[in-house]
């Protein structure tokens, strides 16, 4: 059996399932993914519907962009119920989506729906709210973060960064709980997070990105921390930047042997044309 990792897909599809592919992932093998499977990208439905039928042997972490979908879905689920609107008409949805839009806009909301993810599922998709709230269900009972002990390391998949307390750390951000440190941590993770003798996964933070700590020009970051005997990874290399940033792509690690392997949209594009 192998164990792999991926992170930040959002809505890049076409480069999950080449990945898929590429690693010749199997029934026997374990798929973790850390997080953030939508906005951004054009292809959000068919990544909701694959995570909607997805096989026990992959594990879903909550992301940041999830837990925002999940609540922007609970604020349409209140309208919903209060305007007694059918979930299950397309119209209704759509009259649905309107009034929230409407109501976030004149409360200068700009949070909601950030990236016009649900208003595109709904109007170009026609994706009913029915589904939206199934969706949103399968979001909701996604973990923070998952532990998987490989090779006498305990490798902790999550989206942002891990730690164990925030308790008496002298973080560069504040943070409102740890849920919030791992969906949202950026240099924090790396400087403040950890596990003793342990593995940390993660994503969030583009590696294309040169301003970042983890700044690797598109590949996977690593890095040591010899007082904790800790590995960190940093594995979003900005898949869905792809098509303005040459050195994006999307990443896996292996865990057993921390081999890495990506894909390129360029990579996606060539195969179609074969």
């Amino acid at each position: 059996m192998n164990t792999y990792v991926m992170s930040d897909i959002h809505g890049c599809y076409d480069e999950f399932q080449q990945m898929l592919e590429k690693i010749h992932f199997s029934d026997r093998d374990l798929l973790i993914c850390a997080g953030d499977y939508i906005d951004r990208g054009t292809k959000n439905y068919e990544m909701m519907s694959w995570i909607s039928n997805a096989t026990k042997n992959v594990i879903f972490v909550r992301g940041n962009h999830d837990e925002e979908f999940l609540t922007n879905i609970c604020i349409m689920k209140y309208v919903c119920d209060e305007a007694e609107l059918d979930e299950n008409s397309i119209e209704d949805s759509r009259t649905l989506y309107k009034a929230v839009q409407k109501f976030a806009e004149q409360n200068n909301n700009v949070f909601f729906d950030y990236y016009g993810t649900i208003g595109k599922l709904i109007n170009e998709k026609l994706v009913s709210f029915a589904l939206l709230c199934d969706w949103a269900k399968i979001v909701e009972k996604m973990p923070y973060f998952y532990k998987i002990d490989i090779n006498k390391r305990t490798c902790i998949v999550v989206h942002a960064g891990y730690i164990e307390s925030l308790d008496h750390v002298d973080t560069e951000e504040s943070y409102e709980s740890v849920e919030d440190f791992y969906l949202h941590a950026r240099d924090d993770a790396y400087m403040c997070g950890g596990v003793e003798h342990g593995m940390i996964i993660a994503g969030h933070t583009p590696t294309i990105k040169y301003e970042e700590f983890p700044y690797n020009n598109g590949n996977v970051y690593r890095m040591y921390d010899e007082s904790l005997d800790c590995i960190f990874y940093d594995i979003d290399c900005g898949c869905v930047m792809g098509s303005v940033q040459e050195n994006a792509k999307l990443a896996c690690i292996r865990l057993e042997d921390e081999k890495i392997y990506y894909v390129r949209i360029s990579d996606q594009v060539k195969s179609k044309e074969l």
